[in-house]
């Protein structure tokens, strides 16, 4: 067993060890003083390695390919290792080369690579060179990329992988660790419902996005084709058990640098979200053994008896079967309490084998503190209850005058969408709590393909929730004929079969085809505008106070919730890479609230309870909710 200090034996074609031992031989002639060690990459996982196979005090050089990765040069005991370094380059590889590392056989070398050129060396050997003399990087280590070709040379920052086994401090999940202390929160401008601007956070663009060491993928693009809002996009990748999933981020706003840095929070969030990155869990067990010290998975939601799990390799949820639990706490009772990994994280290890339920990102946010957090998980909690009760119950909900709103930007956005050819409406969706939270819809006027446009937004201010929702229709609508015309042999066979709408994107493209309309009449048709409803008139009863306080709005909100006999709880997702640039997540959970699902034979929402009462509850309905009762259709929700 090799030890630390060793480099461990890599199963290398011959050719490559060869360079490798060549390059590290003239290197070392050439660069006296500090070693230069030269591996092969992309030659084994180094996501599952539990070996290192880097030597301390050395600068490592990486081949693979035609490029040549040089570093990190981290000042002693320092964050962001060599290790950091090949977790983020593999991770940032190209799905067929990451399932062939951790999927497949040991890798072969497909030629006998040329690069004992004398050219090559010497450019080898002086940026070894330059890198050993460069300080040591204040935050983030540096990484050179040699093109062994062309011999251009490009810098990358290397943030600290928060799971690595070599640097990285990873604690067990424990009750005392889940503590949510709120300390005061007070906005930066009244409004804003933020404690600090945009611009404040520390988050360099070329430190999460780049194709070497890019935590949130190789780059980040402008959406060229959206003609409503100056959108970027980026992805990742992750794995779980088989399945490498890629997951979108992106910004949506007026100028492509706020969109930026809109999206790098966005993806920081869905890092965080996916698994538990900052903490170990350690507790397996049944829910008959735990009692109440746990959420009951049933009060969450499970899938109907008509779900085929074994379809899918999806284990049925059983009190006395085993799950792994994560400690959350709730603001109720004030007391830690254990959620079941796989509600906790929406992207758990281990495949789908292990998830009873497919959770989505639906309760998650950040912020620049636990409070900010907390506040736009609880707001995106009760909005996507809301949205859900009002589709499955089919719900005639007031329709808003858009004219209403103060701001001009709002009201520009809609006859933006005019301009285009679609008309904006909106709908006060407060069902249980005397919350703002508004459905917003983008509705062709000609009835055309790219027909209905969905979105929703949920704030304390009636103005940020129309905002909220109309920047999603905005984003959306104006793509959406040409979407709908590109897959339109694949949404027909999903109006003839809801069962083939499986996955996220799915449930709003559906609704681009003109005869999905009639599923959504029982909300926009035979309306009068001389009944639209002011928008002021969704503000809650007690205004906010000024200056305003988040933690003081959270505690508010808390209360409406657990006086309808609810608890909030608050799992904090929060990896190390956010903490260190100053941010909190939050997974903030409802038990009983209706969960957002996606894919036609996975929803939770119909089966619940509450579907069945909330809307007569609130006055929307005369009786409780039948069977029959229910929308048949799809939900639209993006």
């Amino acid at each position: 067993m090799p030890t630390e200090t060793e480099a461990a034996p890599v199963a290398v074609d011959a050719p490559w060890d060869l360079v490798c031992a060549r390059l590290t031989a003239a290197l070392a002639s050439r660069v006296p003083g500090r070693p230069a060690v030269v591996t092969a990459l992309g030659v084994r996982d180094e996501l599952g390695a539990s070996t290192a196979e880097f030597i301390p005090g050395a600068i490592p050089v990486g081949l693979y390919g035609h490029h040549a990765v040089v570093g990190p040069v981290a000042p002693v005991g320092g964050r962001g290792c060599p290790r950091c370094l090949a977790r983020r380059w593999q991770a940032v590889r190209a799905g067929f080369l990451r399932d062939a590392l951790e999927r497949g056989g040991p890798t072969r070398a497909t030629g006998t690579p040329p690069w004992e050129a004398g050219f090559v060396v010497d450019a080898l050997a002086a940026l070894v060179s330059a890198a050993a003399a460069h300080p040591p990087a204040v935050r983030h280590p540096w990484v050179w990329l040699l093109d062994l070709e062309t011999l251009r040379v490009a810098r990358f920052p290397l943030v600290p992988d928060g799971e690595c086994p070599g640097c990285a401090d990873r604690p067990d999940d424990t009750a005392e660790g889940a503590r949510i202390a709120l300390e005061p929160a007070p906005e930066h401008t009244p409004g804003s419902f933020r404690t600090r601007p945009l611009a404040a956070y520390d988050l360099p663009l070329e430190a999460f996005a780049n194709p070497v060491t890019g935590m949130l993928g190789p780059s980040v693009a402008p959406d060229l084709t959206s003609a409503s809002t100056s959108s970027a996009v980026g992805a990742f990748t992750t794995r779980s058990g088989a399945y490498l999933r890629e997951c979108y981020w992106g910004g949506h706003t007026g100028a492509y640098g706020t969109s930026v840095r809109v999206g790098l929070l966005e993806g920081l969030e869905r890092y965080a979200g996916m698994r538990a990155r900052a903490r170990r869990p350690v507790v397996t067990a049944t829910l008959e053994e735990l009692g109440d010290t746990a959420v009951d998975p049933r009060v969450t939601g499970l899938y109907p008896d008509t779900f085929d799990a074994d379809a899918v390799g999806a284990p049925r949820f059983a009190p006395d079967r085993p799950v792994r639990w994560v400690w959350g706490w709730s603001l109720r009772d004030t007391r830690p309490v254990l959620v079941p990994e796989v509600v906790a994280y929406y992207h758990a290890p281990g495949g789908i084998r292990r998830r009873f339920v497919q959770e989505s990102s639906n309760g998650c946010a950040s912020g620049g503190s636990p409070a900010e957090a907390v506040h736009h998980g609880l707001m995106e909690t009760i909005e996507r209850d809301a949205f859900l009760l009002a589709w499955f119950g089919r719900a005639r909900l007031p329709e808003i005058d858009p004219a209403s709103s103060t701001r001009p930007a709002t009201r520009a956005m809609v006859d933006r969408l005019a301009m285009y050819g679609y008309r904006a409406r909106f709908f006060d969706t407060r069902i249980s709590f005397p919350v703002p939270v508004v459905t917003a819809v983008a509705q062709r006027v000609d009835g055309g393909p790219g027909l209905l446009c969905f979105g929703a937004g949920a704030s304390l201010d009636p103005e940020d929730a129309l905002a909220g929702g109309l920047c999603e229709i905005a984003t959306d609508s104006v793509n959406l004929r040409r979407r709908t015309a590109r897959e339109e042999r694949r949404l027909r066979r999903m109006a003839a079969d809801f069962d083939e709408v499986r996955v996220l994107h799915d449930h709003p493209l559906l609704y681009g085809l003109p005869e999905m309309g009639p599923y959504t009449d029982f909300l926009l048709r035979g309306r009068d505008d001389g009944e639209r409803v002011p928008l002021a008139s969704l503000a809650p009863d007690r205004p906010r106070p000024r200056p305003a306080d988040l933690r003081a709005d959270v505690e508010a909100v808390v209360a409406e919730v657990t006086a309808r006999g609810f608890d909030v709880v608050v799992v904090d997702q929060t990896a190390p890479e956010q903490r260190e640039s100053g941010l909190s997540t939050a997974k903030v959970l409802v038990p009983g609230l209706l969960p957002i699902d996606f894919g036609w034979s996975r929803q939770r929402g119909p089966w619940l309870p509450r579907t069945r009462t909330a809307l007569r509850e609130a006055g929307l309905r005369t009786a409780d909710l039948l069977p029959d009762d229910c929308n048949p259709a799809p939900h639209p929700f993006p």
